[in-house]
């Protein structure tokens, strides 16, 4: 299974279709508001050609899904703290968002690669069918932990996921396939024609991370890939 072509499934209402790879705001727009916070969402996705948001997903010391990308709010929000050892009602004063706050926001015609730090066990799930339906529309979860993966996996079979990984290896190709994944998402230093081709042939999509310049993102566009993560200029191109 393959996500749906650009313009169906990226384009935005009064925005020229466009084919090509998804252009995902990586943790938003975090020159304008914080990394992964409710304004830098809305920043990214007022951006023309912003497709849709890639943010990180972590629990609260009360279980509560969180967007928050660190263990700690110490080089985000200024607070030398573990965000386990904070309720999730604490967090959101901290300007940390719950998950479920970020889906009530976010449009659902915005696509979402919405990455796992660690096994969220049944109550991501639940959160993630209660916004984005049982089917998790025009979403995908991607993480670099098996577990986490495996769960998403056990509980929500049918949902898409992509294998993380820094390299696209056959070993790498060979987990995601172990896991039943739809794709990978590799950095994007280690993907060329070859290495996509090789996924590909495997069945698997392959998305890339995180791209910060207009030239990299239209080089890596050639490669065939269904998805690129990117911030700084490359979100503005």
């Amino acid at each position: 299974m393959t996500l749906p072509p650009v313009p169906g499934a990226g384009a935005l209402p009064g925005r020229p279709p466009r084919r090509g790879p998804l252009r995902l705001a990586h943790r938003g727009d975090h020159r304008r508001a914080p990394e992964n916070s409710l304004a830098a969402f809305e920043a990214a996705l007022a951006i023309p050609g912003c497709d849709g948001l890639e943010f990180d997903v972590r629990l609260s010391r009360d279980g509560v899904p969180i967007v928050l990308h660190d263990a700690s709010l110490e080089r985000v929000q200024g607070r030398p703290v573990r965000a386990d050892r904070l309720r999730a009602e604490e967090l959101e004063e901290l300007g940390v968002p719950t998950l479920e706050a970020v889906l009530a926001v976010v449009p659902h015609r915005a696509f979402l690669d919405i990455e796992l730090k660690e096994d969220l066990g049944r109550a991501g799930v639940e959160v993630l069918s209660a916004g984005r339906g049982p089917g998790l529309v025009h979403a995908v979860i991607s993480s670099f932990e098996v577990p986490a993966l495996r769960t998403v996996r056990q509980l929500a079979e049918a949902w898409p996921a992509w294998l993380n990984a820094d390299s696209l290896g056959p070993e790498v190709v060979e987990r995601a396939e172990r896991l039943g994944c739809r794709g990978v998402a590799i950095e994007w230093h280690a993907l060329d024609q070859a290495s996509v081709s090789a996924a590909s042939e495997h069945g698997l999509e392959v998305a890339a991370w995180t791209v910060r310049e207009p030239a990299v993102f239209d080089r890596l566009t050639g490669l065939g890939l269904v998805a690129i993560c990117v911030e700084d200029a490359a979100l503005d191109a």
